[in-house]
């Protein structure tokens, strides 16, 4: 490992202690370190317009690290165990290449702040990329609601058979579902995205850093004013964008359960496309949905994540090093949760239903709830009603077709009122 930023002299490090405190926060920083690149760029910026740095060493710094952010992208350079984080790896680097001009870099923050900001711009990133995954799924929905509209669909209630729904109602309750999913990752972006550099550790420096410019530079919408409260928002805002994220996983795993289940040979309703199921090593008739159960097992990681985040922040103010394991949690929940958003899309457009099956598991009594409702309709007080719909005589094979028809209530089967959610969806 190269020299500790915080070495002092006389001091000597333990190696197994130091193992111990980085941990593995190298590896994690690579999915910051681009980040936290453009962050020092913006940083060296504001440094130049207070005079600490002059315009030929902002350029100077500017160019190096262009370079090293092209070096770590094509992987002429690795964060590896020669650093003992992303940090100290630019510093580094621009030292190396720079000298005295590289040492220069760290004035006036902290890594404290420094991660802040690069976590900040990569959760800024990973928002937007769930909100748009999750109006894709919703478009997606939409459409296929507006074109399968009429097709029955047995609706459950405790998986029992309950009354006739359709496919366009199963597709409009996850179109809606993915636009809250859309909304709230929205919402949380906007909150989230505050400038918390210039803080330096929690409480500011001796220096007028131009926290402003270097806002705007870095696209964030708004500066986060208070040193202190930088430092008592970390593990804050991440937890809230692991809150958006587990509200689409939720979302994402009751759907995967219904194809799970509806792909099952005792349902028979939908069959999966081919690239989304596996072979049995052993069962040489076996196609085994296995997208579809891990898409739905990939709320686990996004819930483990949000326990751990919030068990760290039982804290008093201030920075604590307890908060460097939360970068592991938001880093493993995003890369699972959105990869397995990333997979839906694709499954829903491809999807093939199969309605005479759907149309075979309806029921003479999945039509009593429509007969009740008849009868109350023509002045019978509705529990007596109720009591003469549950009579299996009164129960005859009826017309699904009209069933569905005969559902107006706003959002049933006749009246989903798809423009109301292609508005919601196109202010996304």
């Amino acid at each position: 490992m190269s020299d500790l930023l915080w070495q002092k002299p006389g001091v000597k490090v333990d190696a197994r202690i130091q193992r111990f405190l980085a941990g593995e926060d190298v590896i994690l920083d690579r999915e910051f370190f681009l980040f936290d690149i453009e962050a020092s760029r913006a940083h060296a910026e504001g440094l130049a317009r207070i005079g600490i740095l002059s315009d030929i060493e902002t350029q100077a710094i500017g160019c190096a690290l262009t370079d090293l952010a092209e070096d770590f992208r094509n992987g002429d350079f690795v964060l590896d165990e020669r650093y003992e984080d992303g940090h100290s790896a630019i510093e580094a680097r621009l030292t190396d290449r720079l000298g005295d001009i590289g040492r220069k870099i760290h004035t006036g923050r902290s890594r404290n702040d420094q991660i802040l900001v690069a976590t900040r711009l990569w959760l800024k990133d990973r928002l937007v990329r769930l909100r748009d995954l999750c109006a894709e799924c919703a478009e997606v929905a939409i459409a296929r609601a507006q074109v399968e509209a009429d097709v029955p669909l047995p609706g459950y209630t405790h998986l029992q058979r309950a009354v006739v729904s359709s496919l366009g109602m199963w597709w409009a309750a996850w179109a809606e579902a993915f636009i809250d999913d859309a909304q709230r990752a929205r919402d949380t972006l906007r909150w989230v995205d505050a400038n918390p550099l210039g803080s330096a550790a929690g409480y500011g420096v001796n220096l007028a850093l131009d926290r402003d410019h270097v806002t705007a530079a870095l696209g964030f919408g708004r500066m986060q004013v208070s040193a202190a409260y930088a430092q008592l928002s970390r593990g804050k805002f991440e937890l809230a964008a692991v809150e958006a994220l587990a509200s689409a996983l939720l979302d994402l795993r009751r759907l995967a359960w219904d194809l799970s289940l509806f792909t099952s040979a005792e349902f028979g309703f939908v069959a999966l496309p081919a690239q989304y199921t596996t072979g049995s090593s052993l069962m040489p008739n076996k196609r085994n949905p296995d997208a579809i159960e891990l898409m739905r097992a990939s709320y686990a990681s996004v819930a483990a994540a949000r326990t751990e985040i919030e068990q760290l922040l039982s804290l008093p103010s201030g920075y604590h090093r307890d908060l460097q394991f939360g970068k592991g949690a938001i880093v493993h929940a995003f890369g699972r949760g959105l990869g397995a958003l990333e997979l839906l899309p694709d499954l829903m457009r491809n999807l093939a239903w199969k309605p005479e099956a759907m149309r075979a598991a309806l029921d003479p009594s999945m039509y009593a709830t429509d007969l009740a409702i008849n009868l109350s309709r023509d002045g019978l007080p509705f529990r007596e009603a109720y009591r003469q719909a549950a009579d299996p005589a009164r129960w005859a094979d009826s017309d699904p077709d009209a069933s569905l028809r005969a559902r107006i209530s706003p959002g049933a089967a006749a009246e989903l009122r798809l423009d109301a959610l292609r508005a919601r969806w196109r202010e996304l």
